[in-house]
């Protein structure tokens, strides 16, 4: 029917079912939904308004939309033994925003990571809502480990008396002390906020510490190592419940979209099962192998190694920048972003290093041979890194191998 109505939008979706298919995807803030999360996000929910929460509308007609939300609800709640969860957030930016006006005000100081160790956007940028709105300080991670040091930054909370202090990451390979977190925040009178986008899948697998019996507040997105839609949701103390409540809607948000909700109801469900925590394992462990490949190809990695989904490279030892790298390997069918590494001396437009995950090529049923091959590929691109006719080759490679494996979750 599409392909009638509107040409061009229907070639430019299979032109993306193609790519998907025959690409690596090594994104690691990237992952493939199941068929059942596909069909609740593509139904006729889309066309329902339904502003406000199950129960208190504001239109009329909501009598099946309120009991797919209060599912998802409850399934959140399950999820991660949390006391009380918002699923409206569109993304985990939102969520994020909704938590910081729910109890801090213009110019409150807030602490956060910083960008440059492996924090996000919205953890204080001075270019991000975060950063102008409140008053940020910053943690980074310790020169020589690469890792957090939880002892200065307690020295740093110390010095700056933040309002909220705020923990979790977006390219961070190690595990989070979150309980570390609680006790700075307690000891200096803050808030904590813990961003798990990108760990909530490994949280709910039991794969990495959860901060629900420790924070206010916990942040995540559904689509990442959860598996789900793209969407954001909030978890917190029962305590904070109407504040948050009000300041997703109607403080931030209008008409939730119903149809992300069930698919955001679908994912959690799915993240119940056994499979769910199969998966999880899986996608640890081919890290971790990875990781491993890396190093014994003569690549540096950042802090050492990985404890979770994600691995940083630097590159300076190849003579290469996270650019050039990202461009190269999208030349030949594989996706990784550029990032800067802790005490980058280029800028993140070029920065030094790639991000890269293994949440999507788990997802579609790669292992420890699928990536010995995958190493050998990036190895070989960024080796001939300007020799068009090897990466040509490369591509043609890459794109028989991608195509032996499916692009959704089962």
């Amino acid at each position: 029917m599409l392909e009638k109505s509107d040409s061009i939008i229907a070639r430019l979706i299979k032109e993306e079912i193609k790519r998907e298919r025959e690409t690596i995807n090594l994104i690691a803030s990237e992952n493939y939904v199941s068929k059942n999360v596909l069909s609740a996000v593509g139904s006729i929910l889309t066309n329902k308004y339904a502003e406000g929460y199950p129960g208190r509308r504001y239109y009329d007609g909501c009598e099946n939309i309120d009991e797919i939300e209060s599912v998802a609800i409850r399934r959140a709640l399950r999820l991660f033994k949390a006391e009380h969860a918002n699923v409206q957030p569109h993304a985990g930016s939102q969520a994020n925003m909704a938590v910081y006006l729910s109890v801090l005000k213009p110019g409150d100081v807030i602490l956060g990571m910083d960008l440059a160790s492996g924090g996000h956007l919205t953890h204080g940028t001075k270019i991000n809502f975060s950063g102008t709105i409140f008053k940020p300080f910053y943690y980074g991670v310790n020169r020589e480990t690469e890792q957090l040091d939880y002892d200065e930054i307690f020295e740093i909370a110390q010095r700056t008396k933040p309002r909220m202090i705020i923990c979790g990451a977006s390219a961070y390979p190690r595990l989070i002390d979150f309980k570390r977190f609680y006790e700075m925040a307690k000891n200096v009178g803050a808030y904590l906020c813990a961003d798990i986008a990108h760990i909530a899948g490994l949280i709910v697998a039991g794969l990495h510490p959860s901060p629900v019996a420790y924070a206010e507040f916990v942040t995540g997105t559904t689509h990442k190592t959860l598996r789900g839609p793209r969407g954001g949701f909030i978890l917190c103390k029962r305590e904070f419940a109407q504040l948050i409540d009000k300041a997703v809607f109607p403080g931030i948000q209008g008409g939730p979209l119903m149809h992300v909700i069930a698919g955001k109801a679908v994912a959690f469900k799915e993240a119940m099962g056994r499979k769910f925590r199969l998966y999880q394992k899986n996608v640890v462990s081919n890290c971790s192998f990875m990781a491993k490949g890396f190093v014994e190809m003569g690549y540096r990695l950042v802090s050492g190694g990985t404890d979770n989904h994600l691995l940083l490279l630097d590159l300076r030892n190849k003579k290469i920048t996270g650019d050039v790298a990202q461009k190269v390997l999208g030349s030949v069918g594989i996706t990784v972003n550029k990032n800067v590494i802790p005490f980058d001396p280029l800028p993140p437009n070029i920065a030094s290093g790639i991000r890269i995950g293994t949440a999507a090529i788990t997802t579609r049923g790669m292992g420890k041979t699928e990536i010995k091959k995958i190493l050998e590929f990036i190895d070989e691109a960024l080796s001939a890194s300007d020799k068009i006719s090897e990466l040509r080759h490369i591509k043609k490679r890459v794109k028989r191998f991608a195509s032996q494996f499916p692009i959704y979750a089962e």
